[in-house]
């Protein structure tokens, strides 16, 4: 049974959609608290009731915006909302990632490295599964293409490097970088990791490519393979 929060209520206060969009107009997002920018959102998805508590309820069972905005679509229809509000916050977060790709496509890699680890953070952070991405570049370092190549623990190493290895030759890439989540949100490279990545990089060694980097994204940071000299 769902919460008074989540039923039909009384009219909203006059004006109060009206004011908040002002607000939201005149002074910006900065001003407002995460609860009203997320009012703003559900207004398209509820045009009908005082969305206030549903937005302070969210909020907190999915730990913040971020949270409420890259929550997967089962526990959002298991908390409760509807299915407006579940492809409202879906959109919002394919546009953050569409937007996020679009800067590191086809532009040379190694001059924008925030841009990558802000794809990264946008494509990867909210991951419950460990996913490996490969970021393939060509001879002068622009993104060839972005694959997702496996999901689950980086521990079945032969099977693993040769397809690292095929996918590179298929493509022509010359160079690429690996990024993988930890949801733990510890970034801290494990035994495996730092197997893997040896073996990769000594494989794509052999056949002129480069392995530029490892990056391991966690809980609002990361690790990299070449700061901490392990490549």
């Amino acid at each position: 049974m769902l919460s008074s929060d989540f039923s039909p209520e009384k009219p909203l206060h006059t004006g109060h959609r009206q004011r908040l969009r002002a607000r939201f107009l005149t002074a910006g997002a900065e001003a407002l608290p995460d609860y009203e920018l997320l009012e703003l959102l559900l207004f398209s998805a509820i045009p009908m009731r005082d969305v206030k508590p549903l937005a302070r309820r969210l909020l907190t069972h999915f730990h913040g915006l971020k949270g409420v905005v890259q929550a997967k679509a089962e526990s959002l229809k298991s908390f409760g909302v509807s299915d407006g509000v579940i492809v409202l916050l879906g959109v919002v977060a394919a546009t953050h990632i569409h937007l996020a790709k679009r800067e590191i496509i086809n532009k040379p890699v190694l001059g924008s490295w925030q841009k990558i680890l802000d794809y990264c953070y946008a494509a990867m952070g909210h991951e419950t599964q460990e996913q490996l991405r490969l970021l393939f570049l060509n001879r002068k370092n622009r993104l060839l293409a972005e694959e997702v190549q496996q999901r689950g623990t980086l521990d079945q190493t032969a099977i693993y490097v040769r397809e690292v290895i095929r996918r590179a030759l298929e493509l022509g890439a010359g160079a690429l970088i690996m990024v993988h989540n930890h949801p733990s949100g510890d970034p801290t490279p494990s035994k495996s990791d730092i197997t893997v990545t040896r073996e990769v990089a000594a494989a794509a060694q052999t056949l002129g490519i480069v392995l530029h980097d490892h990056i391991i994204i966690g809980d609002g940071c990361h690790s990299s393979f070449k700061e901490l000299g392990l490549l």
